[in-house]
């Protein structure tokens, strides 16, 4: 498991280092983080710091960002707590007080539009001409014709595209939250749910009914209000794990997206909506079957 340190508590050792606040570590992320060992983040977003009102939603949240940049091979994930007193490090005292003096970089990897410093005037050509260490910048990377980036993902999964997601990515989009109890309507209809409120602060996809893997379970995930019921209650991530049977109220529950299925719908009758879901089952078992993992 990659190491997860504070900046004030990482050891000074030779590191190659990417640096970057990697939400949703996509294909772009990728080519950056690539040959590093070590991964240099932000947490909280710094526009959450800088420019409230701008703040994004994340893609991911860290322990989901921790684990995928594990599966990339980084050793250690150095954390810098983003806050006012940070933001007020030179350019110049970021380069020669964190990347050379408390984590001895011998080669540092960014992407071409990387800013740090105060005032943000820290660029790719200031790491470039240092001789302590090497630079790397890598361009920005495209998926078909178009610059992947955050918010264009962002866009993406919103829209409820998430093959598209994917394709930037580079894995299927991911969500994690604890599962709540629910009104058991599910299990009446004979598809019981593991149900989870989605989080404010990220990226939820649109509503509509997907293919998905719940824990690594092919999962038929409906996302929305469940108009066929008016039952009043708010927006829900729904997720029926199929020919599973299990108890997960109160565990955390993974969900990684595979397609979209179909929108959202109220239907004129309960057993209307049961066969549908039988058609989404089957759609989501062979989608999840013929699925190539990364």
């Amino acid at each position: 498991m990659v190491r997860v340190t504070e900046l004030g508590d990482a050891v000074h050792r030779p590191r190659s280092i990417a640096i970057g606040t990697f939400d949703g570590v996509h294909v772009g992320h990728r080519a950056v983080i690539k040959g590093a060992d070590t991964v240099l983040t932000f947490e909280p977003h710094p526009l959450e710091v800088l420019h409230p009102a701008a703040a994004p939603k994340l893609l991911m949240p860290f322990v989901v960002k921790r684990d995928v940049l594990d599966g990339l091979g980084i050793e250690e994930l150095v954390v810098i707590r983003f806050d006012r007193d940070f933001t007020k490090i030179s350019a110049e005292g970021f380069i020669e007080d964190i990347l050379i003096g408390q984590l001895g970089a011998e080669e540092v990897s960014v992407g071409d539009n990387f800013r740090f410093g105060s005032k943000a005037r820290g660029t790719p050509e200031m790491l470039a001409m240092r001789p302590e260490f090497r630079t790397r910048v890598e361009p920005l990377v495209e998926v078909d014709g178009e610059i992947v980036s955050s918010t264009r993902i962002r866009a993406l999964v919103t829209a409820g595209d998430l093959e598209q997601a994917r394709k930037c990515l580079g894995v299927p989009f991911m969500l994690e939250g604890t599962v709540i109890a629910g009104d058991q309507r599910g299990r009446k209809l004979g598809f019981p749910t593991a149900n989870i409120v989605p989080d404010d602060r990220l990226v939820n996809p649109g509503h509509g009914v997907y293919a998905a893997f719940a824990n690594g379970l092919p999962a038929a995930v409906n996302i929305g209000v469940r108009p066929t019921f008016e039952s009043g209650r708010g927006v829900l991530i729904e997720t029926h794990l199929i020919d599973q049977d299990v108890d997960l109220y109160g565990r955390e529950l993974r969900v990684a997206f595979v397609e979209r299925l179909r929108g959202e719908r109220r239907f004129n009758s309960a057993e209307e909506l049961i066969e549908q879901m039988k058609r989404d089952v089957e759609a989501t078992k062979r989608i999840c079957a013929s699925f190539q993992r990364p």
